[in-house]
């Protein structure tokens, strides 16, 4: 991929001066330490389906059914629903709304309950393009907590906030609780792709505040819709990526809401607004507004 070789050899050429930027205190706008082998992506196996516009200019976008296989993710009180068969039905929702509009080419990282861990999740989008990777969850609260409405997570080192960082400890660890092995820690072959991470981060958080605005009238957001947080599965040095909490399985109006048909119907319409609108401003190059 030409960019991301232009990217990496600017980094290991500037790499020196990039390392002082690497150290504590550092705010959602900073780069994010990537393993250079991680980045080469180097995986060979089957790529997904793509739908929608055969036209293979238009942008790709990734949708990312959270969970899967033995990996149930939470689970819904009011009626024991899974999350990976929730955040499923919801991600065909959004591919179904995606290729009959045409306007883009979509493809889904999994197609029926299968697991996959992190690190093959976002090097499908690595491998396949992608312009934009979408990860689709479904909240749990703890016991008690009233919290509803959808939240939008984007990547950085340093959580926004507790809770924040308390689903990064919790996603994250889904491949070790599946047996998969750890990431590797830092080492010798580590460096900072900053020029291609930070233009991929400020794309996303331009995106979930696009989303917001675009989908705020098909389905309720939390106030403090959009937080930061150092989700493995957002780790892609060179793709645009967010993980869209649907809401919240534990609050009985979400978990009817997310399940329904309607409720589906309506998610995916907003996120198809959102998606269109998104790639219409870069083709035309218009600035976002917050």
């Amino acid at each position: 991929m030409p960019r991301l070789a232009t990217a990496l050899l600017l980094a290991a050429v500037t790499g020196t001066i990039l390392g002082g930027c690497n150290g504590p205190g550092r705010g959602p706008d900073d780069g994010v330490t990537i393993d250079l082998d991680k980045a080469q992506g180097t995986d060979t196996g089957p790529l997904p389906a793509v739908y929608g516009s055969r036209d293979a200019s238009r942008p790709l976008v990734i949708l990312d059914p959270g969970h899967g296989g033995h990996d149930p993710g939470a689970i819904s009180p009011f009626g024991d629903r899974r999350e990976k068969d929730v955040t499923l039905a919801v991600a065909r929702a959004i591919k179904d709304d995606l290729a009959a509009s045409g306007r883009v080419r979509v493809a889904m990282t999994r197609e029926d309950d299968r697991f996959l861990v992190l690190k093959d999740r976002y090097e499908i989008a690595r491998r396949m393009g992608a312009q934009l990777f979408i990860s689709i969850h479904a909240d749990a609260a703890p016991g008690g907590d009233t919290a509803r409405g959808a939240t939008i997570y984007t990547l950085s080192e340093v959580a926004s906030d507790k809770e924040a960082a308390l689903l990064a400890q919790a996603q994250n660890g889904a491949d070790a609780v599946a047996g998969a092995p750890a990431g590797a820690g830092a080492g010798v072959n580590r460096i900072l792709i900053d020029l291609a991470q930070r233009e991929s981060m400020e794309v996303s958080a331009d995106f979930a505040n696009l989303l917001k605005r675009e989908a705020s009238a098909y389905f309720p957001f939390r106030p403090d819709f959009h937080r930061f947080a150092s989700l493995v599965v957002l780790k892609a040095p060179d793709v645009p990526s967010i993980l869209f909490e649907t809401g919240y399985l534990t609050n009985p109006a979400d978990a009817a809401y997310i399940e329904s048909a309607e409720g589906r119907r309506q998610i995916a319409a907003g996120m198809r607004s959102a998606i269109e609108t998104h790639f219409a401003r870069r083709r035309y190059g218009v600035v976002a507004t917050h």
